[in-house]
């Protein structure tokens, strides 16, 4: 899968970008679009931001499976990927944590209505979805980057944003196609 960006330090505190060796977390997220072009955008009401559907890969687990889970988690919505964006890797040198993130673009058939199994730290977070057009979803990130102030949600955000950006990128290009 190509690597879409790494993101260092540099890119928070500034500064020279140091790389790390050793993965410590596996993820797969990505964008989760409707039938109209909407992207589900996760809601955390008790730090107001939004983020991507996505998260962690349990051991054996197929990236592809994880990032359906994650969506059927989060969302409550079946969805198939439609296409894969590629990697992104966050080396947070200050925490001594780098996260490798498989990133996709899927499309919601079926809700199951308000059956999120969200976990204990999301329902925390007061986390739900909202649906938006890529213009909205694109401002509520920018307002969460200049909102957040904690190190790790800032490399989140950035994350998703940059994979929000390569999304809309790509499905305007299949939208002109067809």
């Amino acid at each position: 899968m190509q690597l879409i960006r790494r993101i260092t330090d540099s890119d928070i505190l500034g500064g020279a970008p140091e790389y790390m060796d050793t993965v410590s977390r596996y993820g797969s997220r990505g964008v989760l679009v409707d039938d109209i072009l909407n992207v589900a955008m996760m809601y955390m009401s008790k730090i107001n931001l939004y983020k991507l559907p996505g998260g962690g890969i349990n051991v054996g687990e197929n990236i592809r499976d994880a990032f359906l889970r994650e969506i059927k988690e989060e969302t409550g919505y079946v969805a198939e990927i439609i296409h894969e964006l590629g990697c992104i890797e966050e080396h947070k040198n200050k925490n001594n944590f780098m996260q490798y993130s498989y990133c996709f673009i899927a499309k919601a058939h079926k809700s199951y209505g308000n059956t999120m199994m969200l976990t204990d730290s999301e329902s925390q977070l007061g986390m739900t979805v909202e649906w938006m057009a890529f213009e909205k979803a694109l401002k509520v990130m920018d307002c969460s980057a200049s909102n957040c102030n904690d190190y790790s949600t800032k490399f989140m955000i950035l994350r998703d944003k940059i994979i929000l950006e390569k999304a809309v990128n790509i499905l305007s290009v299949i939208i002109s196609e067809e």
